[in-house]
């Protein structure tokens, strides 16, 4: 194999690594979110505006760890940093 084939194949593992790895964080997350707020509905049932609120935003914030994940897996797929150096490497630029 060829140093592009190398990058190539290790930008695609590194790729699906990092939005399986970033994802599992964010979701077990906001189910924990999730199933704290209905327990706090429950118990609370007048403080209900406040307690959704809370939640929405809370729930905003771990979301946003899965979006960067998402980015950094975007971002070794199409606009790999490594991929001009492999080029020139190999001589083909």
């Amino acid at each position: 194999m060829d140093s592009t084939t190398i990058i190539a194949a290790a930008s695609i593992i590194t790729s699906g690594l990092a939005i399986g790895i970033g994802s599992i964080g964010p979701g077990i997350g906001e189910g924990l979110a999730v199933a704290s707020a209905l327990t706090a509905l429950a118990q609370q049932p007048d403080s209900a505006s406040v307690i959704t609120r809370t939640l929405f935003v809370g729930l905003a914030m771990i979301e946003s760890v899965a979006i960067y994940s998402f980015v950094v897996s975007m971002i070794l797929l199409f606009a790999n940093p490594f991929w001009n150096h492999a080029l020139k490497a190999a001589g083909v630029h």
